[in-house]
């Protein structure tokens, strides 16, 4: 359920003419001058629009943030239901169910990204919404076949939400100048995650009682129709050097080779983490997926780094400040789908709760990720975005801890919705703030990656996470035969997620010294002049 920073740069936004507008630095509390600043007159789609087609425009880009969660929640909502279809009872094997979606939709951002930047942000949105209506609709009729069908397709899906995300987000970079109008539009976009997620419970529930794969084909027909609004109601922009290049250039500036070994090198290693909890480490194939995994990055890491002319991540932006925030976002959201995940069982199989049940546990979580969204861009201007961040990792934790000692048949409102109301603020401050960091700390032409880089931190840790809490899990729970021994496996899953967030807490105040440290130092260079 990721929010989206309120004051990303798009990448298609940094370029020669282009306005960039007031900027300020957040981290350091001051605003940037002039200097520093290349502004020149340029039009943006967003003045020439009324205030009815503004509105539209920004609610049917908020699709994709909202849409995304459905798909990841909506599963998650009917999982039972779904695994009794196709004779399920494996914990590791659902939980695949889960992992499948966000390995692929945080595997192939920075890939879509990279395919907007060179056919077409819009053409790109539209596209990604087909694609995912698609593959849901697939996952609905793999109820006639089997259920690695159904895995196939929730693989498949992920694709989608992949090319929405990184796109949504440049349309609207591409169309506001910097300023207040441009960080609402990104507020609102953060805001709708958790209304999503939310939704995809509890739409699947209602479904549910019919079929469950209405849940999909529901979601599906939607899909379609927004995108055939999406075509009439997001403008066309002008377009862009980089569209206006010849097929030879951009396969080249696609960086095919860097694309393939790194999707290679991030789905084998997250595969064999989640298929080891189901079938055991035992399995042969499991190592040599793992094998493979590692071979395939260190050959991504060589391409990237030293033969790409045009590398999807260029290292030598991973200084010391960046390797601190991917870290800590990896700790937070890596412990946040744990947490998402085994609630919702902790709900439904030892508190014997319905998916509609499960779905009006969780709405809190909805609203304070709302007020969320929307207070992080005052924290952003007042506190130091490491601080938020720090912030954001206690909050994964103290959500976490709630949940963990929650006694199964102990009332709702004593920790469980305390629970709720505190994690959204883990996920809605830490995208942000890392995105800020991150900001602050390459140079203008990476700017742009900067959203589609966490994007898929955060993606790909919940995806590897579960992957890490399901081997736990299968190997603590003493076969999870009795309801007491069940819980012992979610808890153990529970406290690998405090542990995480208890290791990025450290490193975020290790971040937060060092900045401050560098502070000190300037002061006294600028004493000393």
């Amino acid at each position: 359920m990721n929010s989206i920073p309120m004051n990303v740069e798009s990448d298609m936004e940094v370029r020669p003419n282009s306005e960039t507008g007031p900027q300020h630095d957040y981290e350091n509390q001051k605003p940037i001058s002039d200097e520093q600043k290349n502004t020149t007159s340029t039009v943006y789609a967003a003045d020439h629009m009324s205030l009815f087609h503004e509105c539209v425009f920004i609610a049917t880009i908020c699709t994709a943030q909202f849409t995304t969660q459905i798909g990841l929640t909506q599963t998650l909502g009917i999982l039972h239901q779904i695994g009794d279809s196709f004779g399920i009872t494996n914990p590791g094997v659902l939980s695949w169910l889960i992992a499948g979606y966000s390995l692929t939709s945080g595997t192939f951002i920075l890939v879509a990204g990279r395919l907007g930047d060179l056919f077409g942000h819009k053409r790109m949105f539209i596209i990604g919404m087909l694609w995912y209506a698609l593959w849901t609709m697939v996952a609905g009729l793999s109820i006639y076949c089997n259920e690695y069908l159904f895995i196939f397709a929730r693989v498949f899906q992920g694709l989608g939400p992949a090319a929405l995300i990184p796109n949504g987000l440049a349309l609207l970079g591409v169309s506001y100048p910097a300023g207040p109008r441009k960080n609402m539009a990104f507020a609102l976009f953060g805001a709708c995650a958790p209304g999503g997620g939310v939704c995809g419970i509890l739409f699947s529930g209602l479904f549910a009682l019919a079929w469950w794969p209405w849940a999909f084909w529901s979601h599906a027909i939607t899909l379609v129709l927004l995108a055939a609004f999406s075509a009439l109601v997001i403008p066309t922009h002008s377009r862009s050097p980089d569209q206006n290049k010849h097929l030879g250039e951009k396969l080249t500036m696609l960086d095919i080779p860097g694309a393939v070994t790194g999707v290679a090198a991030l789905v084998l290693f997250n595969f064999a983490w989640n298929q080891a909890p189901a079938y055991g480490w035992q399995q042969p194939y499991i190592y040599v997926t793992l094998i493979l995994g590692v071979i395939f990055a260190v050959c991504f890491y060589l391409i990237e780094s030293r033969w790409s002319k045009m590398p999807l991540v260029p290292f030598e932006v991973f200084t010391s400040d960046i390797t601190f925030v991917v870290a800590c976002v990896a700790c937070g959201w890596a412990c946040f789908g744990i947490w998402i995940y085994y609630v919702t069982q902790f709900i439904e199989v030892l508190r014997g709760g319905s998916p509609l049940l499960t779905a009006a546990y969780i709405c809190p979580a909805a609203i304070s990720g709302a007020f969320a969204s929307l207070a992080t861009g005052f924290l952003l201007h007042h506190v130091r975005a490491a601080w938020v961040m720090v912030f954001s990792l206690a909050c994964f934790m103290v959500g976490t801890i709630l949940v963990a000692t929650a006694p199964v048949h102990q009332t709702y409102w004593a920790q469980l919705f305390v629970c709720m109301l505190i994690i959204p603020w883990g996920m809605d401050t830490s995208f942000p703030a890392a995105t800020v960091i991150f900001s602050n700390a390459v140079k203008k032409e990476h700017q742009g990656m900067g959203g589609a880089l966490i994007g898929t931190i955060v993606n790909y840790s919940i995806s590897l996470g579960l992957g890490f809490a399901g081997t736990i899990d299968v190997h603590v729970n003493r076969g999870g035969t009795t309801p007491a021994d069940i819980l012992h496996g979610y808890r153990g899953a529970w406290y690998f997620g405090i542990g995480l967030t208890g290791l990025g807490i450290v490193l975020g105040l290790i971040f937060v010294a060092k900045g401050y440290w560098h502070d000190i130092k300037e002061q006294r260079n600028l004493d000393v002049e």
